[in-house]
């Protein structure tokens, strides 16, 4: 029974979005920040049951990742819409995911694991952090340095993602998982004749 706790708790975080969303959309700060939390929680949970039990499933590692960026970038989303962050955040984070995306399209069919390095879980913290901060400003109507400190963190955790996603590349590259030659070749543009 224990082998299908990791993988519940991954899907209870999907669950959790939609109420996420809707109580930062209706202005209730705390409620967003309460289950934005119980997400967290969750996601701590499953990966320490996975690993301390050796209950690690193909299922779990392409599902809680995707729990965990979907949960980030809805929640970041809103946060720009409702105007409490700049849009610049969010394009930097979904780029760094295109990128991540076409990194792993190399891997496909590869028997490799790339697995998350200490800069990439201080990134996801420092996001944490920053969303929680912005929850918290906006609920209690905090003004002077408080508008700086969530900002402060949004940087910190932008900062360590473009680290991670350099990293990530280099890694990709060091491994031969890039190929040198391929990124080497000149591109020619044959034109037809009519």
């Amino acid at each position: 029974m224990l082998k299908y706790v990791p993988n519940t708790l991954t899907i209870i975080r999907f669950f959790l979005i939609p109420f996420i969303l809707f109580y930062i959309f209706t202005g209730n700060y705390i409620f967003a920040f309460v289950f934005f939390t119980i997400s967290g929680i969750t996601d701590i949970a499953d990966g320490f049951i996975a690993r301390k039990f050796n209950l690690i499933s193909n299922f779990g590692k392409l599902i809680d990742p995707l729990a965990d960026k979907l949960t980030q970038i809805s929640t970041l989303t809103s946060l720009v819409i409702k105007d409490i962050i700049p849009l610049w955040i969010l394009l930097i984070v979904l780029f760094k995911e295109f990128i991540m995306i076409v990194g792993a399209s190399f891997l496909y069919g590869k028997d490799v694991v790339v697995y998350s390095k200490w800069y990439g879980k201080l990134a996801t913290v420092l996001f944490y952090l920053a969303i929680v901060s912005s929850f918290i400003v906006k609920q209690f109507n905090l003004s002077g340095i408080w508008n700086n400190v969530d900002l402060f963190l949004y940087c910190l955790a932008i900062f360590t993602t473009v680290f991670s996603l350099i990293m990530y590349i280099k890694h990709l590259y060091n491994n031969g998982f890039i190929d040198k030659q391929d990124l080497k070749k000149e591109v020619t543009v044959v034109k037809k004749r009519d």
